[in-house]
Formats: structure tokens, sequence, C-alpha cells
């Protein structure tokens, strides 16, 4: 093998390693395009469709067989997803779990058992080869390659058990859902595909412009420096102390900067986000996170109060969760200035509890809110409420983060009246409990 053929050769075993990574092992997403709107939408359809779709098989257009009170169950077990206890957190395992369970029982198996029952004629055979395509719109294309073929072999099973025959699927029939199931798995990569694409030209385009924004940071830095010597050589001078203020207004420019290229940077690798289960307690993390946070003005750094109603202990990554923190802090006080008003002390607010097994931090602030129609995308990638400077992968990270710490977070917030982020978590139960503390601040 000459050097050229063994470069093509090592190439194509790291892309196709990449892909196994970035594709194969990527987080598995539950609810594709998760928000609280669409799954209303879903559950609507569902609590709708199975009702009209009995008085078409039945009355209007008869097919052989229809059964109204699985419909019914069907329908009224589909609708549940309109109640705010599942549609308002997307991200909780329990509406991820209910949406999988859902999705399986409606799309697939009741699909497969009626084209059976239905005697597999040619309405059937169609309707379950969109079925299949449809399930691998809605949830994981791994989720939705396992469920339809799982769901088709127990429906084509219960319902041959009912009539006492096992008939062989109709060859024909067999090449037409082969060829439904292989375009849904090939539309389901091709979507993860451009979903990582995406992130990975957003993780290159802020790269580039971190790497082009380092170098002025850096000269403005080696200015503040030589600003606060010049201060020190001369203290008596008449304007030392104006250098030695305008060297450290410099120098924590720099740092803030350089702090929001850094998160910039961490948000965009949504898929590259490696799983950690360090023992992290919520009070010191939040106290940490506060007092190293850059902020441009004592002005700014007095308005953040945290309170420690009860400290709590969970699992996760601690660096990772310092970037939520820090997403959620950004946006409090982007926020707040963008109310027109001073930042005054408990503006920003931070409050640590816990309850049984359960564990929350609220991030709370007094800015301009968020508008209602914007509250159901915002924790949606590339989707931001800030169309000046935003590019939506913020919130993005944050739940992504929370989520793989099998938590939740959802957002309660009004125009002019500030918003509140509530992170829930579940409590470590192998580690000690910290006491009541008051404010570490």
């Amino acid at each position: 093998m000459n050097t050229q053929a063994f470069r093509e050769w090592l190439l194509h075993h790291a892309t196709a390693r990449q892909l196994r990574e970035e594709v194969l092992n990527a987080p598995l997403e539950s609810i594709l395009h998760p928000s609280v709107l669409r799954l209303k939408y879903l559950g609507a359809f569902s609590l709708i469709g199975h009702p009209l779709f009995y008085w078409i098989w039945s009355t209007w257009l008869p097919q052989p067989y229809e059964n109204l009170w699985i419909r019914c169950a069907i329908s009224v077990m589909g609708g549940l997803l309109m109640l705010d206890w599942f549609a308002s957190e997307p991200s909780l395992a329990r509406t991820q779990n209910f949406f999988n369970v859902v999705c399986f029982i409606q799309l697939p198996l009741f699909f497969s058992w009626m084209y059976v029952m239905n005697d597999r004629n040619a309405v059937w055979i169609a309707s379950l080869s969109a079925v299949v395509l449809i399930y691998f719109h809605l949830t994981d294309w791994r989720i939705a390659a396992a469920g339809s073929i799982a769901g088709f072999m127990l429906g084509t099973a219960l319902a041959d058990g009912m009539t006492r025959s096992a008939t062989l699927q109709p060859a024909t029939h067999l090449v037409v859902l082969a060829f439904g199931w292989f375009a849904g798995l090939m539309l389901g990569i091709s979507g993860a595909n451009l979903r990582r694409e995406r992130l990975n030209h957003s993780l290159a385009t802020i790269g580039i412009m971190a790497h082009e924004m380092r170098t002025p940071l850096s000269t403005a830095g080696l200015i503040a420096d030589a600003l606060l010597m010049e201060a020190r050589r001369s203290p008596e001078g008449n304007r030392a102390g104006k250098l030695e203020k305008l060297g450290q207004r410099l120098n924590a420019l720099t740092r803030s900067m350089n702090h929001h290229i850094d998160m910039q940077i961490a948000n965009a690798r949504l898929l590259q986000l490696a799983q950690y289960s360090d023992r992290i307690s919520a009070g010191e993390l939040i106290s940490d996170v506060v007092a190293a946070y850059p902020y441009r003005s004592t002005r700014e750094s007095d308005c953040v109060e945290v309170i420690i109603h009860r400290d709590f202990n969970f699992r996760g990554s601690r660096v990772q969760f310092s970037g939520v923190l820090d997403n959620l802090i950004q946006n409090a006080l982007h926020s707040l200035q963008a109310s027109g008003s001073f930042p005054k002390p408990g503006d920003l607010r931070i409050e640590v509890g816990s309850r049984g097994t359960e564990g929350r931090i609220t991030v709370s602030d007094r800015g301009i809110g968020i508008d209602a129609a914007l509250l159901q995308r915002i924790f949606e990638p590339f989707f931001s409420s800030d169309h000046g400077t935003g590019h939506g992968l913020g919130l993005a990270f944050c739940r992504r983060v929370i989520v793989a710490a099998k938590g939740s977070i959802r957002v309660k917030s009004e125009p002019a009246k500030g918003a509140v982020f509530t992170i829930t978590l579940p409590v470590d139960a192998s580690a000690s409990h910290n006491p009541d503390r008051g404010d570490p601040k």
C-alpha cells in the first residue's frame, strides 16, 4: 500500500469512526423538535383523528373491520398529550417515555393489527406504509427503526391469534413495507446528519470568530497591564488613580469577552457533550459560578442575590452545569440591561431548595420578560428571541445538559415582568445533605 492509499484509508476510517460517534452514539432524541404546541397538536390530532377515521372506515368508505372501543381508548391515550402535566415539560423523562409509548401503540402496533384484521387489503397496507414514515418523523430514527419492526411483528401476531390464522404476508406488501421502512430510515439518518452538520458549522463559525476576536482582546489586555504598571510606577501622580481605574476596567472587559467566547463555543458543542457523573453540591456550584462570573460593573454583581433554602447534591458534569448557570445569568443580565433601568440588589435572584428526592434551582430576574409566543420555542436549537446577536444555542445547551442529568428545565415569563427559569434535578441519595444555609454572599 503506497503512502497516498494509506492516507485515504486512514481518512476513510477516521470519517467512519466520527460518523459512528456523532450519529450512532449520539444521545437519543425521544421527541424530535419538542415544544408545548407540537405536543398539544399531536394530542389533538389523536383525540379527533381516531373517531373521525372510525366514521370514515365504518360508514363513508366501509372496510371489513373496525372497532369503536379500541379507537376511543387510543384516542383518549393520545389526547393526554394535550394536558399541561405532559405537554408543558417536553424535556421530562415522564413526558418522553409516555410519548414513546403513545407513538408505538397507536402507530406501528395498532396499524399492523388493523392491517391483518382487514384481510391485508390495499387500504391498510397503504396506511401502514404511511405510518412507518410518520413514525420516523416524530422520534429518533433508532427508536423508530426498532419500534416499527417490533410493532409490526407484535401487531400481526396478535391479529393472527384473534382470527386463528397465520397467513403469510403477501410478498408485494412486504416489498412496499420494506421500501417505506428503508425510506424512513434514510430520512431519519439524513435528518440527524443535517442537525449535526448545522451544529458543526455553527461551531466552526464561532471558532473562526473567536480566533479573530482573541487577537485584539490580547492587545487590549496588554494595554490594561501597561496602564496598571504606569499607575503603580508613579502612585502619587495626579493621573495615577484614573489610569488604575481605566486599566482595571479594561482588564475586566477583556476577561468578560474571553469568558463569553468560551461559553459560546461550549454551547455550540451540543452533540459532543461528554457524559460525566460528578457529585455536585448545588449551593457550592452556584456560589462558585456567581463569584467567578465576569460582571461588567460592580452594579451588575451587586444585583445578584443567592438564597440557599436547602442545599442538595446531584450527579452531572460540574463544568457543563457551570456553563448552564453562566448562560442563565448572562440572559438575565441582558434582560435587565434591555429594561433600561439600573440593576438593583435582588433584580437577579438564584434560589436553591429541595424536598424529598427532588432538588430545584431557580433563576429569576426583573427584566423585560419573554413574549408568550416565544416561550414555546426558546429551548429549540437555533431559535433565539434576540434576532440581533443570539444564535439560539445557549438554552438548547442548558436543556441538553440538564436532561442528561435526568432533570428538567422550564420557564415562566410575562413581558415587562421578568422571567423565572426552574431547574429540577434528582437528589443524589448517596450524598449527605448540607443543613440549611443562609445567603452565601
